[in-house]
């Protein structure tokens, strides 16, 4: 991610810390159903709510990191889980394109709406490969746009930010993900295309399973 969307996106969400909008484009965590024991990750967790979801699902033999770039919600979902007693749970601040966590250590990743953000999502997909066991699934919620987006809106940091400028398409999307190496990819909900910004596209919710025995050697 470019010095100037990381510091556009993390002005935003800091901002938006201490409001009550909603910031999802997807319910990635009701079709996650994690086990009791398991190691999960969420990538973009903002404030917090769906790691300390996910934290009381796998229990205590469990545990749960919160990836996200943002130090004002990082501090949120940090107040938020001390307050509430929550203690199987970490919260880092990485870049999705460098994920600060060690190989296959997660039996499931989830995310709402934060791949489109980052300028590398090959990269971004080639990591969450990388930190989930073998066997290990994932279920984003994204958006992909039904157009190529413009290069003007695709370099402007503010337009990224929004949530809209840094899509691509679904063929591409697809393809990343095949490129990652997962397989059974799953369409679990999808959306009519809508109009954001300057773009019109579609919100799904996806799943996908590292193989067994793989090793990544296709990245």
């Amino acid at each position: 991610m470019k010095i100037t969307e990381f510091r556009e996106i993390n002005k935003r969400y800091s901002e938006l810390a201490e409001t009550t909008c909603c910031l999802s484009c997807g319910g990635a965590i009701n079709y996650s159903e994690p086990a009791k024991g398991e190691v999960c990750v969420d990538l973009g967790s903002g404030r917090g709510t769906d790691v300390i979801r996910l934290a009381e699902d796998v229990g205590r033999e469990g545990f749960v990191y919160g990836i996200d770039i943002s130090d004002g919600m990082i501090q949120k979902a940090v107040d938020t889980a001390g307050r509430l007693g929550v203690s199987n749970v970490e919260f880092l601040k990485s870049s999705l394109e460098e994920l600060t966590l060690p190989d296959k250590v997660a039996d499931l990743v989830i995310s709402n709406c934060t791949i489109n953000h980052a300028s590398d999502k090959q990269a971004v997909w080639n990591e969450v490969f990388r930190i989930l066991k073998e066997g290990g699934r994932f279920v984003i919620s994204d958006i992909y746009a039904l157009e190529p987006i413009a290069d003007e809106y695709r370099n402007d940091p503010v337009a990224i930010s929004e949530c809209w400028a840094g899509s691509v398409t679904r063929d591409e999307y697809l393809v990343q993900l095949d490129n990652a190496g997962f397989e059974y990819i799953h369409i679990l909900e999808e959306s009519a295309p809508y109009s954001k910004g300057k773009a019109m596209v579609s919100s799904w919710t996806i799943s996908g399973t590292r193989p067994s025995g793989a090793c990544g050697c296709n990245k």
